[in-house]
């Protein structure tokens, strides 16, 4: 209850008060008490002085009996509404308007009496026997004349229950308290209302703050006073709205380099201190392989799974200095270049990890390298022939008709190969390229495979290799140049039946895929080698078994970026020694309309 301002308001003001009011009604009745006994007092001894006076002829006759006293002592009472007691000078009660003397007790020794004797006055409260409660007593001397060396003759003694002096104590603190709650009530009101309108604007202002604490920036409240809450109501809208701004351009930078992070090409990895990894981009993730997305929170050694990865970067956190290198990820067939740098300017220290896939690069430089060393080789052995046959005509074979006959045609022959070579190059670049255009037409399967099957039925008859042709009639049209994909469609062909044995069987075969059409050949030949398999389709790649043959290794490189152009796919399936099968897939003529019209 006291968390609340409304309540550390009003229960304090409310304390006060009764306290007050409870003071103040203690303070007002010992005052009240204090004043009502001496008006009382004063006024028992002006009776007691009459009585007195009064009583002073019937104490001095000798015969007067103690129930004559009595009876004036009754009177007395009755006319004042006091209690009356006359009392001897040796203490013997002569008569009392309450009890009857001959009861009583000797009242020598009692105070008030003892006073009156050795003053002429006595004053005492006591617990009266008598009356049952605390009463009152005042007496005076009763003397033979009036003044005041007198012979004493007696006691006179009035008293009252001191019950009659509470009463209107009692009426007066009852008041005084009724008094004190009504103030209280008033005052719980008045606290109420006061607390309130205090509580009430921050109570709206506690409210935006939520909202904008919930990430509603927007949020603000219209000041309604001039006081310390309107300038406080104020001074948070300006805040609010530069928070607003600043909130913004953070926002806004974010994006910007969010995007620019999940967007660049280079692995992005920080981490802190204890390798734990604090943030990634899609790059990393995907240059590491790793799994789910679920990076952060783990450390560097999960992430990276590498060994050197991890040396190097627990180089650079305990010498504090950049640690740039290159890593080949193993078993991943990944080459990276690491780049880790510590964020000194950071607290507690971070590690910027930078990695640049370098696979491709080093690929193409693999290719490169194999295209220099396979064209090498494709001319060497040509031109080796022809500088022979060149230097035996020179030594006098020119001179030999024959001879010279048979020399020129085997250089016709060389510089056939040659030839061949130069324009699959020139081919092959163009259609890397871009540069061939490809005229596209809905266009049958069938015309794209049985005229190379045609052309190249006399080799397979000398081969005794049978060729089937698997073409349902209700097979769709494609997409395609037809001149192009029986191209393909040839070299296919030309390598099953090159590779396979006498008696073998080649089969070409299309059927529907989804959107496209596969058309596969399968040969029952040779194979190739699972470690070729990869690299079949490279520029003057040749498996072992067929480096004999006449070929420059151009023709599978060709049909591959012949069927890239269509936009469909091509692969081989193959088991060494058991054949191969090589599939390429060209759209169905319908979902390829839009390109048809663009070629």
């Amino acid at each position: 209850m006291f968390t609340s301002i409304r309540w550390r308001m009003i229960v304090p003001f409310t304390v006060i008060i009764l306290i007050t009011a409870l003071g103040l009604m203690l303070y007002l009745s010992g005052q009240v008490r204090r004043v009502r006994r001496a008006d009382l007092e004063a006024q028992l001894l002006i009776e007691a002085h009459l009585m007195a006076d009064y009583a002073a002829d019937s104490l001095a006759d000798p015969v007067l009996s103690t129930e004559d006293v009595t009876e004036q002592a009754k009177r007395w009472a009755s006319l004042s509404g006091k209690r009356v007691t006359i009392i001897g000078m040796d203490g013997t009660v002569l008569g009392d308007s309450e009890a009857d003397p001959d009861n009583m007790e000797n009242h020598l020794y009692r105070s008030e009496v003892l006073q009156t004797i050795r003053s002429g006055e006595g004053i005492a409260t006591r617990f009266s026997r008598t009356l049952g409660a605390d009463a009152l007593y005042v007496a005076v001397l009763v003397r033979r004349d009036a003044s005041p060396g007198g012979e004493p003759l007696g006691v006179m003694r009035v008293s009252m229950p001191l019950a009659e002096l509470e009463m209107p104590v009692g009426r007066l603190s009852r008041t005084i308290m009724f008094t004190g709650l009504l103030v209280a009530v008033f005052a719980i009101v008045l606290a109420t209302y006061v607390a309130s309108r205090t509580i009430n604007p921050i109570r709206q202002l506690t409210g935006v703050v939520e909202r904008v604490a919930q990430g509603d920036l927007r949020a603000r409240l219209l000041p309604t006073t001039h006081d310390e809450m309107g300038q406080l109501t104020r001074a948070f809208n300006t805040m609010a709205d530069e928070l607003h701004d600043k909130v913004t351009m953070l926002a806004q930078e974010r994006a910007f380099l969010s995007g620019v992070l999940n967007t660049m090409a280079d692995g992005v990895i920080i981490t802190d201190e204890n390798g734990l990894v604090l943030l990634t981009n899609p790059a990393a993730l995907r240059i590491l392989a790793f799994p789910g997305k679920g990076a952060q929170s783990r450390t560097f050694a999960q992430v990276t799974r590498d060994r050197q990865l991890v040396e190097l970067w627990d180089a650079c956190r305990q010498n504090g200095v950049e640690q740039t290198a290159m890593v080949e990820a193993g078993g991943r067939n990944a080459f990276l270049q690491a780049v880790i740098t510590p964020l000194n300017e950071s607290a507690p220290p971070r590690f910027l990890v930078i990695l640049q896939d370098l696979t491709r690069i080093r690929q193409l430089e693999t290719i490169r390298r194999d295209f220099i060393s396979n064209i090498s080789h494709e001319l060497r052995t040509p031109l080796a022939s022809l500088s022979l046959v060149v230097e035996t005509l020179k030594d006098g074979a020119i001179d030999d008709p024959a001879a010279a006959q048979r020399f020129l045609s085997f250089i016709e022959s060389e510089l056939s190969t040659l030839t061949q070579m130069v324009e699959e190059l020139l081919e092959l670049s163009q259609v890397e390229s871009g540069q061939v255009p490809f005229r596209l037409k809905v266009t049958p399967v069938a015309k794209l495979i049985k005229k190379p099957v045609k052309r190249l039925s006399p080799q397979a008859e000398r081969a005794n290799i049978a060729v089937e042709v698997d073409i349902p009639e209700d097979i769709p049209p494609v997409l395609a140049d037809s001149r192009r994909i029986q191209q393909v469609v040839m070299n296919l062909l030309h390598n099953a039946l090159k590779f396979t044995p006498e008696g073998g069987h080649v089969t070409l075969k299309a059927e529907v895929a989804g959107p496209e059409v596969v058309i596969s050949v399968k040969d029952t030949g040779v194979g190739i080698p699972a470690d070729d398999v990869p690299r079949i389709f490279e520029r003057f790649y040749k498996t072992d078994r067929a480096r004999a043959d006449d070929g420059v290794g151009l023709g599978l490189s060709i049909a591959k970026h012949i069927v890239l152009g269509h936009g469909g796919r091509i692969w081989v399936e193959s088991v060494e020694g058991r054949g191969s099968t090589f599939f390429f897939s060209l759209l169905i003529g319908e979902y390829g309309q839009a390109e048809t019209d663009e070629g």
